[in-house]
């Protein structure tokens, strides 16, 4: 977005200079207004361009940022339902997201705890697939 700025600025300040040229250099005449008619043509088509593309960029950029707000939603959700379950240690544990299939990875005391923490990831709402990577604990 600052570069757009900075593009349309130096566009308005090259418009401003050759303007303020023509009308010093023609002792007082102002310059022609065909020709300044056509600067602010091409200046306003420019300017359109690159309106064009920040919107694409932007609307890129947002969808971009709703996916990873989605999957943080995600991961918070199951380490909450993980925390709250008496016969998981969610410390142990690390969840990430990837759209909607999680992985799941650390140590845990048993392989009960281990079932337990699969499960609460795949009860929960918007996962698909849940890619299990737990170890147990050698006693």
């Amino acid at each position: 977005m600052r570069l757009i700025r900075r593009l349309v600025l130096l566009t308005i300040v090259g418009i401003g200079g050759v303007a303020a040229f023509n009308y010093w250099s023609q002792n007082g005449r102002p310059a022609r207004p065909r020709i300044a008619a056509l600067e602010a043509e091409i200046a306003r088509q420019q300017a359109a361009k690159l309106a064009t593309r920040a919107a694409a960029r932007a609307n890129d950029a947002a969808s971009k940022v709703g996916d990873t707000v989605s999957d943080s939603a995600l991961t918070a959700k199951i380490k909450s339902k993980m925390v709250l379950d008496d016969d998981v240690k969610a410390r142990g544990i690390d969840v990430d997201t990837s759209g909607t299939v999680v992985t799941l990875t650390g140590v845990v005391r048993s392989a009960e705890e281990r079932d337990r923490a699969v499960r609460l990831a795949r009860e929960t709402t918007g996962v698909t697939q849940v890619i299990d990577k737990l170890r147990v604990r050698a006693s």
